[in-house]
């Protein structure tokens, strides 16, 4: 049997290590930034896809918390998505000082999400779905890609 909270953490590490790319190719002023970014960005998106459009609608039915901890996140994903548009003019403006500094700031909102995501919600969530955890997943992965 599939575990939510596993799957949903290992897709925070899988995020967390494009952005290290990411990061390593503005920095080096590769050919590949932009691509990089891209490929992060869609990666990020894709984990709110799946949250957003099966995980959280299945856990505020599961638990009847509709006003709880998932709108609180729903509202970090869009704070993130501003800052990828912010990150992405200062790429295509090859603009790194102002590139760096946003990706800071979303470095640090993502830990802070991931870790209250990881620690509380991921385990709320595991409680109230684990018995359908391969469906949500599998669910899941069509939503994303």
């Amino acid at each position: 049997m599939s575990n939510i909270k596993e799957f949903m953490t290992q897709d925070h590490r899988d995020c967390d290590e494009i952005f290290a790319q990411m990061e390593d190719a503005v920095a080096s002023k590769s050919d590949e930034a932009l691509s990089k970014f891209e490929e992060f960005s869609d990666a990020l998106t894709n984990h709110f896809k799946m949250e957003e459009m099966v995980l959280f609608p299945q856990f505020e039915n599961a638990s009847g918390m509709t006003q709880g901890p998932t709108q609180v996140m729903v509202m970090e994903h869009e704070q993130m998505r501003e800052l990828l548009s912010k990150m992405e003019d200062a790429i295509q403006a090859k603009d790194n000082d102002k590139f760096f500094g946003i990706s800071e700031t979303l470095m640090i909102l993502m830990q802070q999400h991931n870790m209250k995501e990881e620690q509380m919600l991921y385990t709320m969530i595991q409680e109230h779905l684990g018995d359908d955890a391969d469906h949500i997943i599998s669910r899941m992965r069509t939503v994303a890609y």
